[in-house]
């Protein structure tokens, strides 16, 4: 039996699963393939994959109908895949228990990163690492503690859990829908706003600037862009410092 993480593709136009499926397969997933709505929920019931990458347009059922019939008797991970990238579209799609969202056209390595992103969220939690360390921004994740370059800063519990969202997915692109739900978890009706205020504030108090390291994505939302030269885990200083 193989050690790979399964994939099922549900998704009707042939070159796209071709694309989909060669490059799955090449980053060492096992691979299930739908055409339809129906045999798609038919092979998630039967396979139990580890993710599934879902097209809204389908021929049978569209892919809303399909992910709420998914979500009645699974958690699965979906990604939702479609050439309409509106919010409005996103918002549904979030609100509908997609977990991440995908606009054709995309490129291979943001397909394979968002994957692995949300594989990655969706392990239990004595799964996930202990510290998060990149060399500028270090969380301990158990004692709750927030360092950025070597000294250990106070932290709202609301800007702990934004930055260590942003820790989890460092490099890519994470939704307001996405952020609400990690900080706030009921997210308010002005959950927009609290994103983007939240983030003015984290950026004030540990000294960083528009340009980054934690950069809008207009029209998509927020990501973090950890430094290349990642350092390997070590512990965090114990007495937190206001920052100057």
């Amino acid at each position: 039996m193989s050690d790979h993480q399964t994939v099922l593709i549900i998704e009707d136009e042939a070159d796209i699963q071709t694309l989909l499926r060669t490059v799955l397969t090449r980053n060492d997933f096992d691979v299930l393939v739908a055409s339809d709505g129906l045999t798609g929920i038919f092979l998630a019931k039967e396979h139990h994959p580890d993710l599934i990458v879902l097209d809204v347009g389908l021929p049978d059922m569209d892919g809303w109908g399909v992910l709420e019939q998914l979500r009645s008797a699974s958690n699965v991970p979906v990604i939702m895949l479609t050439a309409h990238g509106t919010e409005a579209d996103r918002v549904r799609g979030f609100g509908a228990g997609a977990d991440d969202y995908l606009v054709k056209p995309f490129s291979n390595k943001e397909l394979i990163a968002r994957i692995r992103a949300v594989l990655r969220r969706s392990q239990p939690a004595q799964a996930q690492p202990d510290l998060y360390n990149d060399g500028v921004l270090a969380i301990d994740f158990i004692a709750k503690l927030v360092s950025v370059n070597g000294r250990l800063l106070k932290v709202t519990p609301i800007e702990f859990r934004l930055l260590s969202a942003f820790a989890k997915s460092a490099g890519l692109v994470l939704s307001v829908q996405q952020l609400l739900e990690a900080a706030w978890g009921n997210p308010p009706a002005d959950g927009q706003d609290r994103v983007k205020f939240s983030i003015l504030r984290i950026r004030k108090k540990l000294g960083w600037s528009e340009s980054g390291p934690i950069v809008a994505v207009r029209g998509f939302g927020y990501r973090y862009d950890p430094p290349s030269n990642a350092v390997p885990d070590e512990v965090l200083p114990q007495h937190p410092e206001e920052p100057s």
